[in-house]
């Protein structure tokens, strides 16, 4: 499904138009926390007052969305008869629309996790709030289910239409800001080294990485010349992890952040340079069918992205920008390794290019523990 991407140059009559071209009266916000300090509350403020359109608007979810999280909001969503949702907010709040967009279309008196998905209709408008997670350009979703990470995918939840714009980072705490530029490049480079990579993905990892590099020190000093650039670094690492999806260094991460209560970015920043580190360390076990060789230089050109000459060195500016960020682990797990170990998404290992058990499992956590 092709998505439309909104100029942020001329957005208050784009998106009012497409709410008339498609008939749209309801709008269902699906919105964070830092909803109301952004400058696009003023906009739809003034869709309700001169439009005549209706908004109801829902946070009821956590950083982690739940199920139940869902349930609620596809019930305020019928209630109210919406007939669009609007996502506006982080990976969360974008990953509640969509899973609210596809259940909304199946029985409420079963679970919906029970149930086939099927084709949703509801229009879906994405407006990310930080540059980093990338969700309003895949067709993936994550909430939780009795604590466990539970994966969605539809093409369906693919967001129709995408607005990127520069102003919604100026307000994104420093810590929220950090975090999230560290998804966006675990993105890029997970997609990268993916058995499913492929010249698409590789070029979007690529352009992404070269406006990461590029503009990173800018956006974390909170310039606002490079907040475009950022959330279309973002944009392009999405795309690319949509093609390839993720590998060890998120299906990780997921526990990490659960337990230790912290963003998804941190998490997979304990978790990247340590699993890059038993990558180059086990070439020999390498599982892509174009072989060995073919690792190495997909190695040697990620590291040349970052800036870097050898892919050691690739490792080493990772653990470092990790530290400069403050992103070090910051307090001391309880969780027993083995609990870690077996949270592990099996199927996103299958993209990693070289192969891994629990036992390797067990000595990277044990390597991201002890920083």
């Amino acid at each position: 499904m092709e998505q439309y991407y909104i100029d942020a140059r001329n957005y208050e009559k784009e998106i009012i138009f497409l709410l008339k071209h498609l008939g749209i009266r309801n709008i269902f916000l699906v919105c964070g926390k830092s909803y109301d300090h952004l400058p696009l509350n003023g906009f739809i403020r003034r869709l309700q007052m001169n439009q005549g359109i209706t908004l109801v608007c829902f946070d009821g979810f956590s950083p982690n969305p739940v199920y139940e999280d869902i349930v609620e909001g596809v019930k305020n969503f019928h209630a109210a008869k919406c007939d669009c949702i609007f996502a506006v907010g982080g990976g969360s709040a974008i990953d509640a629309a969509k899973c609210i967009k596809l259940f909304a279309g199946l029985k409420t008196d079963r679970n919906y996790l029970e149930q086939e998905f099927c084709a949703s209709a509801i229009p879906l408008f994405a407006v990310p709030t930080t540059a980093g997670t990338g969700s309003e350009s895949t067709q993936f979703a994550v909430i939780y289910v009795n604590g466990e990470k539970y994966s969605i995918e539809h093409e369906s939840i693919l967001p129709q239409y995408v607005f990127l714009y520069p102003s919604n980072l100026k307000t994104l705490p420093d810590y929220q800001r950090k975090s999230a530029v560290c998804d966006a490049l675990a993105h890029a480079i997970e997609s990268f080294w993916s058995i499913k990579s492929s010249v698409e993905s590789k070029k979007l990892s690529v352009n992404a990485l070269g406006l990461l590099m590029e503009n990173m020190e800018a956006y974390l000093q909170n310039e606002e010349a490079s907040y475009a650039n950022m959330l279309l670094a973002s944009n392009l690492a999405g795309k690319a992890i949509n093609i390839t999806k993720t590998t060890a260094a998120h299906a990780m991460c997921y526990r990490l952040a659960k337990c230790m209560e912290i963003p998804h970015g941190h998490a997979v920043m304990l978790c990247l340079p340590e699993v890059w580190e038993y990558m180059q360390g086990n070439l020999a076990a390498c599982v892509d069918r174009r072989g060995k060789g073919y690792l190495e230089d997909t190695l040697l050109q990620l590291a040349d992205c970052l800036k870097q000459e050898t892919p050691e060195d690739a490792i080493v500016f990772l653990k470092k920008l990790r530290c400069k960020l403050g992103l070090d682990l910051h307090q001391n797990l309880e969780e027993p390794i083995d609990d870690l170990v077996n949270s592990v998404n099996k199927e996103r290992l299958k993209n990693f290019p070289v192969d891994m058990g629990k036992e390797e499992i067990y000595q990277i956590y044990k390597n991201i523990l002890s920083q």
